[in-house]
């Protein structure tokens, strides 16, 4: 499965700091629909996914109903990514 979608930076101020994108109600309900197929542990969703030429692989979170991407500072520090950019995100999940 092939996603692509645009979403704002925001920052999680908790004891460990991170960076996320909301990913929108569309690609949640896709993301949903094949994740009996792909998650682990507590709803995550295993997945490659590319910022500009930046690729990386993470996992997807699970939060209120929908996923956020969390962003590697290598991710941001190599795209000058900051807190209220909008950025492109293109996501692939091995179903």
């Amino acid at each position: 499965m092939e996603l692509e979608f645009t979403g704002e930076v925001w920052s999680w101020r908790g004891p460990s700091p991170y960076h996320f994108v909301t990913v929108p109600d569309p690609e949640c309900e896709e993301l949903r629909a094949a994740s009996a197929l792909v998650t682990y542990g507590w709803g995550m969703i295993p997945a490659e996914l590319r910022i500009g030429s930046t690729r990386w692989t993470t996992s997807l979170f699970p939060k209120d109903g929908g996923y956020v991407v969390p962003l590697k500072d290598k991710v941001r520090n190599a795209e000058r990514i900051t807190v209220g950019d909008t950025v492109t995100i293109s996501v692939a999940v091995d179903v």
